[in-house]
């Protein structure tokens, strides 16, 4: 490999890393907040007791959601965002009702008081 083809491959990666501090900068919260929906969602549709089946339903969706920065973004990177969003989804459960029972539901559908 000559000394060029090195500083090209050095410099790309410093290029993709850039561009992924920046769309994960620009766009934490807006992802953070879309996990916490996201967890909602996957909590409802898996229940409890499924926390990796649910993990990685939520990273399907997000890959959907924003492909670009899932493509770059290492599953350690997604995981630890989703830890930030399950500690607001959990204190919402706990302490809202509309959201316990939309993630509950009944047999007449979703009840909010």
């Amino acid at each position: 490999m000559q000394i060029y083809e090195i500083i090209a491959l050095v410099f790309l990666g410093l290029v993709a890393i850039g561009i992924l501090a920046y769309l994960f900068i620009n766009q934490r919260s807006k992802i953070v907040d879309w996990l916490k929906y996201a967890c909602m969602e996957a909590e409802k549709l898996l229940g409890t007791k499924t926390g990796q089946a649910k993990l990685h339903t939520v990273y399907g969706w997000f890959c959907k959601q924003f492909p670009k920065l899932a493509s770059v973004m290492p599953f350690s990177w997604f995981s630890a965002l989703v830890d930030v969003a399950l500690g607001t989804f959990k204190e919402w459960y706990s302490k809202n009702e509309n959201v316990n029972a939309y993630v509950k539901g009944d047999e007449n559908g979703i009840i909010y008081k």
